[in-house]
């Protein structure tokens, strides 16, 4: 009776390979890159609504532009964030890391600077309001960063911290260092192969025979799924179609301003249970903090309330303008 009634106390691992699609080379179809394509997919679609309903002030062809670049932006920005932000040290010594993104490494703080800096250079081109094409994209985005944490929750990664079977959807991951080591996985050289022993030890019975010895864990990657995309997602779309029902003119820098706000508030409150990296971890800080209390996650986020506090601050001053000093049209 206790050990069903332990099982019931928590959520079992999925042991759903990390890899979607193998490919002959070093190179394969990841959920993980999927998850991205999703995003710009569904992002792109996003844009060409808005346009069609003069929210975004762009043809259709320039929106196949803005989102080539935002792509070349978010891959880039990803990549320097989580070199410069999380691991610059380990990147410095061998250089030619940089380049296999397929073994992972992204930020989601760098990918976001990317995000702006590459609507930045468009706006340029386009002559196109800034902030209002920030808007825009705030009510892509969240889809993506819904998809891309399903992902991590897939590839096992960026888990939470350890909890107990008082949290009923806990769950012992097997990419956790206590079951690697348990496993002998530890000792498994290449992220592939670790991936592929990890499914073996599920097949074989050796993660049952251990499993009662992995700490329980929050799943925090579907606390940002749900947090960081769905909620906020639902709150932007909720503002923007109610307004638009109503006939109400959003003030610009509302949209990007709310995100920028929501995310970091979510982002920071998730990183309560998030697992801290482990480059930031030692024996006297185990919560890896970097700038007084705060994670990095919590530092760079910080950044991101900033600027969205700065963002409606901006849209509550337009707002105040009279309508005639206005434009009509976004």
């Amino acid at each position: 009776m206790l050990p069903i009634l332990a099982v019931l106390l928590e959520i079992p691992y999925h042991f759903i390979d990390p890899v979607a699609i193998p490919l002959p080379g070093p190179v394969d179809v990841r959920w993980y890159g999927l998850g991205y394509v999703f995003a710009f997919t569904v992002g792109y679609y996003i844009l060409r609504y808005l346009s069609r309903e003069g929210f975004l002030a762009l043809d259709y062809e320039a929106i196949g532009d803005l989102v080539f670049g935002l792509i070349l932006g978010t891959i880039i920005g990803a990549r320097l964030g989580y070199i410069l932000f999380y691991d610059f040290a380990s990147f410095a010594e061998n250089p030619a890391r940089i380049l296999r993104i397929w073994e992972g490494g992204l930020s989601f703080h760098g990918g976001l600077a990317g995000v702006v800096l590459a609507a930045a250079w468009f706006v340029r081109k386009h002559r196109v309001d800034f902030i209002a094409l920030l808007d825009s994209l705030a009510l892509g985005v969240p889809t993506g960063i819904f998809a891309v944490r399903i992902a991590n929750f897939i590839n096992g990664e960026l888990y939470g911290r350890v909890t107990t079977d008082a949290v009923p959807w806990a769950i012992r991951f097997p990419t956790d260092p206590t079951a690697l080591q348990l496993l002998g996985i530890d000792r498994v050289a290449g992220i592939r192969q670790r991936e592929l022993a990890i499914l073996e030890a599920e097949r074989s019975g050796a993660w049952a025979a251990i499993r009662d010895q992995v700490p329980l864990r929050h799943p925090s990657q579907i606390y940002e799924a749900l947090t960081e995309g769905l909620l906020l997602g639902l709150i932007l779309w909720t503002i923007y179609l109610v307004a638009k029902r109503r006939g109400i003119r959003l003030p610009t820098g509302l949209l990007a301003g709310v995100f920028l706000t929501g995310y970091g508030i979510f982002r920071s409150t998730v990183e309560l249970f998030r697992q801290p990296d482990a480059q930031f971890r030692d024996p006297n800080d185990p919560l890896g903090t970097v700038l007084g209390p705060l994670t990095m996650g919590q530092t760079l986020s910080l950044v991101v309330i900033l600027a969205g506090v700065y963002l409606l601050f901006h849209a509550w001053r337009s707002a105040r303008k009279p309508a005639s000093n206005r434009s009509a049209k976004r």
